[in-house]
Protein backbone atom coordinates (compact mmCIF):
# COMPACT_ATOMS: atom_id res chain seq x y z
CA UNK A 1 0.00 0.00 0.00
CA UNK A 2 1.40 3.77 -0.63
CA UNK A 3 1.40 5.85 1.97
CA UNK A 4 2.71 9.43 1.97
CA UNK A 5 4.09 11.62 4.97
CA UNK A 6 1.02 13.84 5.54
CA UNK A 7 -1.97 11.06 4.76
CA UNK A 8 -3.03 8.92 7.60
CA UNK A 9 -3.68 5.78 5.72
CA UNK A 10 -4.87 2.75 8.10
CA UNK A 11 -3.21 -0.43 7.61
CA UNK A 12 -5.70 -3.77 8.16
CA UNK A 13 -4.25 -6.70 8.56
CA UNK A 14 -6.48 -10.01 8.89
CA UNK A 15 -4.78 -13.23 10.36
CA UNK A 16 -5.68 -16.18 10.48
CA UNK A 17 -4.29 -19.62 11.24
CA UNK A 18 -5.15 -23.62 12.43
CA UNK A 19 -5.85 -24.07 16.34
CA UNK A 20 -2.76 -23.73 18.28
CA UNK A 21 -0.34 -22.37 15.62
CA UNK A 22 -0.25 -19.42 18.45
CA UNK A 23 -2.64 -16.37 16.55
CA UNK A 24 -3.11 -14.84 20.18
CA UNK A 25 0.84 -14.77 20.65
CA UNK A 26 1.30 -12.90 17.44
CA UNK A 27 -2.19 -10.51 18.60
CA UNK A 28 -0.68 -9.42 21.66
CA UNK A 29 2.09 -8.94 20.59
CA UNK A 30 1.33 -6.39 18.08
CA UNK A 31 -1.25 -4.98 20.35
CA UNK A 32 1.88 -4.22 22.96
CA UNK A 33 4.81 -3.13 20.53
CA UNK A 34 3.41 -2.34 17.18
CA UNK A 35 0.79 -0.06 18.22
CA UNK A 36 -1.95 -2.56 16.40
CA UNK A 37 -5.25 -2.09 17.98
CA UNK A 38 -6.90 -5.76 17.55
CA UNK A 39 -10.59 -6.78 17.32
CA UNK A 40 -11.05 -10.36 17.49
CA UNK A 41 -14.33 -11.85 15.76
CA UNK A 42 -15.06 -14.36 18.13
CA UNK A 43 -14.86 -11.87 21.30
CA UNK A 44 -17.03 -9.51 18.63
CA UNK A 45 -19.74 -12.65 18.37
CA UNK A 46 -20.02 -12.90 22.09
CA UNK A 47 -20.48 -9.53 22.53
CA UNK A 48 -23.62 -9.59 19.64
CA UNK A 49 -25.03 -12.43 21.36
CA UNK A 50 -25.55 -10.86 24.73
CA UNK A 51 -28.99 -9.53 25.66
CA UNK A 52 -30.48 -6.70 24.07
CA UNK A 53 -27.50 -7.08 21.21
CA UNK A 54 -28.33 -6.96 17.89
CA UNK A 55 -27.92 -11.04 17.65
CA UNK A 56 -29.43 -12.31 20.94
CA UNK A 57 -32.69 -11.99 19.61
CA UNK A 58 -32.64 -14.08 16.73
CA UNK A 59 -30.70 -16.87 18.38
CA UNK A 60 -33.14 -17.65 20.85
CA UNK A 61 -35.87 -17.29 18.05
CA UNK A 62 -34.15 -19.83 16.01
CA UNK A 63 -33.16 -22.19 18.35
CA UNK A 64 -35.43 -21.63 21.48
CA UNK A 65 -35.64 -20.45 25.56
CA UNK A 66 -33.71 -23.88 26.39
CA UNK A 67 -30.35 -22.36 25.17
CA UNK A 68 -31.05 -19.53 27.87
CA UNK A 69 -29.33 -19.72 31.38
CA UNK A 70 -30.89 -18.81 34.40
CA UNK A 71 -30.07 -15.05 33.90
CA UNK A 72 -31.44 -14.97 30.73
CA UNK A 73 -27.91 -14.92 28.63
CA UNK A 74 -27.14 -17.64 25.90
CA UNK A 75 -25.35 -20.92 27.48
CA UNK A 76 -23.40 -21.17 24.55
CA UNK A 77 -22.23 -25.21 25.53
CA UNK A 78 -26.27 -25.50 25.04
CA UNK A 79 -26.12 -23.71 21.73
CA UNK A 80 -23.03 -25.62 20.82
CA UNK A 81 -24.27 -29.24 21.65
CA UNK A 82 -27.08 -27.99 19.26
CA UNK A 83 -25.43 -26.79 16.30
CA UNK A 84 -22.13 -28.75 16.30
CA UNK A 85 -23.79 -32.02 15.68
CA UNK A 86 -26.29 -30.43 12.71
CA UNK A 87 -24.87 -28.95 9.74
CA UNK A 88 -28.01 -27.15 9.19
CA UNK A 89 -28.20 -25.48 12.46
CA UNK A 90 -24.52 -24.45 12.42
CA UNK A 91 -25.48 -22.73 8.93
CA UNK A 92 -28.57 -21.03 10.48
CA UNK A 93 -27.20 -19.70 13.19
CA UNK A 94 -23.71 -18.71 11.12
CA UNK A 95 -26.13 -16.93 9.40
CA UNK A 96 -27.21 -14.51 12.08
CA UNK A 97 -23.84 -14.01 13.48
CA UNK A 98 -21.31 -14.11 10.90
CA UNK A 99 -22.97 -10.72 8.63
CA UNK A 100 -23.41 -8.86 12.33
CA UNK A 101 -20.20 -9.61 13.51
CA UNK A 102 -18.40 -8.37 10.06
CA UNK A 103 -21.12 -5.41 10.12
CA UNK A 104 -19.63 -4.85 13.45
CA UNK A 105 -16.30 -4.68 12.58
CA UNK A 106 -16.51 -2.46 9.88
CA UNK A 107 -18.16 -0.04 12.18
CA UNK A 108 -15.30 -0.30 14.74
CA UNK A 109 -12.67 0.34 11.32
CA UNK A 110 -14.49 3.75 10.23
CA UNK A 111 -14.22 4.66 14.29
CA UNK A 112 -10.50 3.69 14.36
CA UNK A 113 -9.97 5.94 11.21
CA UNK A 114 -11.66 8.39 12.87
CA UNK A 115 -8.88 8.51 15.60
CA UNK A 116 -6.30 8.25 13.52
CA UNK A 117 -5.30 4.83 14.10
CA UNK A 118 -2.53 3.09 11.45
CA UNK A 119 -2.71 -0.11 12.85
CA UNK A 120 -5.69 -2.26 12.65
CA UNK A 121 -5.67 -5.86 13.19
CA UNK A 122 -8.32 -8.41 12.22
CA UNK A 123 -8.13 -12.27 13.88
CA UNK A 124 -10.98 -14.64 12.39
CA UNK A 125 -11.10 -18.66 12.47
CA UNK A 126 -13.14 -17.70 8.93
CA UNK A 127 -11.22 -15.26 7.62
CA UNK A 128 -11.28 -16.74 4.17
CA UNK A 129 -14.49 -18.11 3.80
CA UNK A 130 -16.49 -14.69 5.30
CA UNK A 131 -14.19 -13.19 2.55
CA UNK A 132 -12.34 -10.53 5.11
CA UNK A 133 -10.34 -10.09 2.00
CA UNK A 134 -12.37 -7.31 0.77
CA UNK A 135 -12.05 -5.29 4.00
CA UNK A 136 -8.44 -5.91 4.75
CA UNK A 137 -5.36 -4.90 3.01
CA UNK A 138 -3.76 -8.53 3.13
CA UNK A 139 -4.10 -11.54 5.29
CA UNK A 140 -1.50 -13.14 7.35
CA UNK A 141 -1.34 -16.87 7.98
CA UNK A 142 0.16 -17.65 10.98
CA UNK A 143 1.45 -21.50 10.63
CA UNK A 144 3.13 -23.83 13.09
CA UNK A 145 4.24 -27.20 12.68
CA UNK A 146 1.67 -30.03 13.24
CA UNK A 147 3.56 -31.42 16.34
CA UNK A 148 3.78 -28.30 18.07
CA UNK A 149 0.49 -27.31 17.44
CA UNK A 150 -0.28 -30.46 19.18
CA UNK A 151 2.10 -30.22 21.73
CA UNK A 152 0.35 -26.69 22.71
CA UNK A 153 -3.23 -27.97 22.69
CA UNK A 154 -2.48 -30.48 25.17
CA UNK A 155 -0.37 -27.94 27.45
CA UNK A 156 -2.59 -25.09 27.65
CA UNK A 157 -5.93 -26.46 26.57
CA UNK A 158 -5.95 -29.99 27.99
CA UNK A 159 -6.92 -31.89 24.85
CA UNK A 160 -7.17 -35.53 24.03
CA UNK A 161 -4.94 -36.82 20.91
CA UNK A 162 -8.95 -38.04 19.79
CA UNK A 163 -9.74 -34.60 19.73
CA UNK A 164 -6.93 -32.86 18.62
CA UNK A 165 -7.44 -35.08 15.23
CA UNK A 166 -11.02 -33.87 15.03
CA UNK A 167 -10.47 -30.28 15.16
CA UNK A 168 -7.28 -30.54 12.66
CA UNK A 169 -9.04 -32.47 10.25
CA UNK A 170 -11.76 -30.14 10.01
CA UNK A 171 -10.05 -27.13 9.45
CA UNK A 172 -8.33 -25.85 6.26
CA UNK A 173 -4.85 -27.57 4.93
CA UNK A 174 -2.01 -25.51 5.32
CA UNK A 175 -2.11 -25.28 1.02
CA UNK A 176 -5.43 -23.43 1.65
CA UNK A 177 -4.10 -21.03 4.34
CA UNK A 178 -1.22 -20.22 2.14
CA UNK A 179 -2.86 -20.00 -1.31
CA UNK A 180 -5.12 -17.30 0.21
CA UNK A 181 -3.03 -15.24 2.16
CA UNK A 182 0.04 -12.70 1.49
CA UNK A 183 1.44 -13.24 4.21
CA UNK A 184 3.04 -16.77 6.06
CA UNK A 185 4.74 -16.31 9.57
CA UNK A 186 6.59 -19.24 11.22
CA UNK A 187 5.13 -19.22 14.46
CA UNK A 188 6.78 -22.86 15.17
CA UNK A 189 10.47 -22.12 16.82
CA UNK A 190 10.54 -19.00 19.75
CA UNK A 191 8.81 -15.70 19.74
CA UNK A 192 11.68 -13.97 19.14
CA UNK A 193 11.99 -16.01 15.31
CA UNK A 194 8.27 -14.62 15.42
CA UNK A 195 9.28 -11.31 16.21
CA UNK A 196 11.86 -11.20 13.47
CA UNK A 197 9.09 -12.12 10.52
CA UNK A 198 6.49 -10.38 11.84
CA UNK A 199 8.69 -7.13 11.93
CA UNK A 200 9.46 -7.64 8.20
CA UNK A 201 5.82 -7.97 7.00
CA UNK A 202 5.02 -4.92 8.60
CA UNK A 203 8.31 -3.34 6.57
CA UNK A 204 9.11 -1.22 9.39
CA UNK A 205 12.59 -0.48 7.94
CA UNK A 206 11.46 0.66 4.83
CA UNK A 207 8.31 3.11 6.56
CA UNK A 208 11.01 4.67 8.62
CA UNK A 209 13.11 5.40 5.74
CA UNK A 210 10.03 6.88 3.79
CA UNK A 211 9.79 9.22 6.97
CA UNK A 212 6.89 7.33 8.77
CA UNK A 213 7.83 5.31 12.23
CA UNK A 214 5.63 2.81 12.49
CA UNK A 215 6.82 1.45 15.27
CA UNK A 216 5.15 3.58 17.62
Amino acid sequence: MKRSKDENIMRIIGITGGVGAGKSTVLSYMEKYCGAVVCQADKTAHELEEPGEECYSRIVAQFGNSILSADGTIDRKRLGSIVFGDRVSLEKLNAIVHPAVKDRIQMRIREEKGKGTELFVIEAALLIEDHYDEICDELWYIYADEDVRRRRLKETRGYSDERIDGILKSQKSEEEFRTHCHVTVDNSGDMEETCIQIKKALQWEEMKNSGRDETR
